[in-house]
């Protein structure tokens, strides 16, 4: 079965093991998921992730509060589809949430989040938001 939104296919891995709150989840691997998940690492959204060359895999460990099993990621929202991309310049980075939130966009220095892409001065292709 070929996916034909690898991104998408990411997002909703994260957002039904959430659901089922599991203690991490399995995504298959791509360059391009690999760096969004750093970036949620980065972030605080996920406890920390492992890629494994062998079976070619991602393993997201995902975070929730403390003394509760309430996940910190409450929403993942895909933006650019690969029928309609979505770009914006430096200047027009959506603030997701009024600055609570996060845009990752991927940019000509990488995969980047927005705050980190506005500071660098690169707009890019808004990916996700993540909230």
């Amino acid at each position: 079965m070929t996916i034909s939104d690898p991104i998408a296919d990411f997002l909703t891995r994260i957002r039904n093991a959430l659901k089922a709150k599991h203690r991490y989840v399995d995504i298959p691997f791509s360059k391009m998921k690999e760096s969004i998940a750093h970036v949620l690492e980065s972030k605080g959204y996920v406890e920390k992730i492992l890629v494994d060359n062998e079976r070619k895999t991602i393993r997201v460990y995902l975070r929730y509060a403390r003394g509760t099993r309430d996940s910190i990621i409450q929403g993942l929202k895909r933006v650019s589809k690969p029928g309609v991309r979505h770009y914006v310049g430096a200047t027009e980075i959506p603030r997701v949430l009024s600055g609570l939130g996060l845009a990752i966009l991927t940019t000509p220095k990488g995969v980047l989040d927005g705050e980190d892409a506005r500071k660098s001065k690169v707009g890019g292709e808004v990916l996700c938001y993540v909230w």
